[in-house]
């Protein structure tokens, strides 16, 4: 249920913005921006699908590493991925001293599972298996195509936007030249389109992974444990909000940045409290049932 849903947002996703990018491409630029903005938006789309993942990867510097690197990680993505029946997913180290974690790509044989160092020195081995069931969760739930591809679109965006001032069209003495009017409009669309991307992605995503993280782990607590540390990490050492952070910022276990700012504005992560809540309730269920079992 959760995949085609899942599948459905994402072609729609892309479909809606490659309707916006062709439409402004036809009103500020007539036939032959009509033209330049399908195929951008073309482009945009298979370079989305194909290597969100690598965008994602490359904003927080994230290096590969292997079981001779770190053995005790690999062996348990290992683990985990053998429990739920799925393909190993390249897994990533990033270079951070907050602690936080994210996956990314279009498909659990296409999957990237990334911990930054500071979550690495900050949990111990039971509350790091449990984020990494999370995040395998979200391999599994095909749920990181989506969020990989509005991370991918909201960086394109981005870049156009930026670029937008300097496409030249055509004046009444039939030169071409810069057309402010149409920068400082893309300019103010792209930003807001970035945001509305990232709005677009349910928060329930996050409780979902959390429970399906709690049920592969089988610890639900753990879980609990660390969000609850990942939490006071990211607010003690909050990620600067430069824009290719904030395009990929969703993708992360935790709101990288501080409560404040406009990023703030465009967070997908519910509250950290109410994460914590649903996983120990989880637990408190399951020792009930438990109890009436025996």
């Amino acid at each position: 249920m959760h995949r085609t849903a899942n599948g459905l947002k994402t072609a729609l996703l892309l479909g809606s913005l490659s309707a916006i990018i062709i439409t402004l491409g036809g009103v500020l630029f007539g036939s032959t921006g009509l033209i330049i903005a399908t195929l951008i938006a073309l482009g945009m789309n298979g370079y989305s699908y194909f290597f969100s993942d690598k965008l994602a990867l490359r904003s927080m510097r994230a290096y590969p590493v292997t079981a001779a690197d770190q053995p005790q990680l690999y062996a348990m993505v290992v683990e985990l991925a053998q429990r739920a029946g799925q393909p190993m997913p390249g897994l990533y180290l990033s270079p951070t001293a907050q602690p936080n974690a994210f996956a990314t790509g279009r498909s659990p044989r296409h999957a990237a599972v990334c911990c930054t160092e500071g979550i690495m020195a900050l949990l111990d081995r039971r509350e790091l298996r449990a984020v990494i069931s999370h995040e395998l969760s979200h391999v599994y739930n095909r749920d990181i195509l989506i969020s990989s591809v509005a991370g991918a679109l909201a960086s394109l965006i981005t870049v156009l936007a930026n670029l937008a001032f300097f496409l030249p069209i055509g004046g009444s003495d039939g030169e071409d030249r810069p057309n402010p009017l149409a920068g400082l409009l893309l300019m103010i669309v792209g930003p807001v389109a970035a945001g509305l991307i990232q709005l677009a992605i349910s928060r329930a995503r996050e409780y979902q992974a959390d429970a399906s993280g709690a049920e592969l782990s089988e610890d639900s607590i753990g879980l609990a444990n660390a969000l609850r540390k990942i939490h006071s990490g990211t607010q003690a050492l909050p990620l600067p909000q430069e824009q290719q952070l904030v395009n990929t910022s969703h993708l992360m276990i935790d709101n990288p940045f501080s409560r404040g700012g406009i990023a703030a504005l465009f967070s997908t992560h519910p509250p950290m409290e109410d994460r914590v809540a649903r996983l120990e309730a989880m637990a408190l269920t399951a020792s009930v049932r438990s109890r009436a079992d025996n």
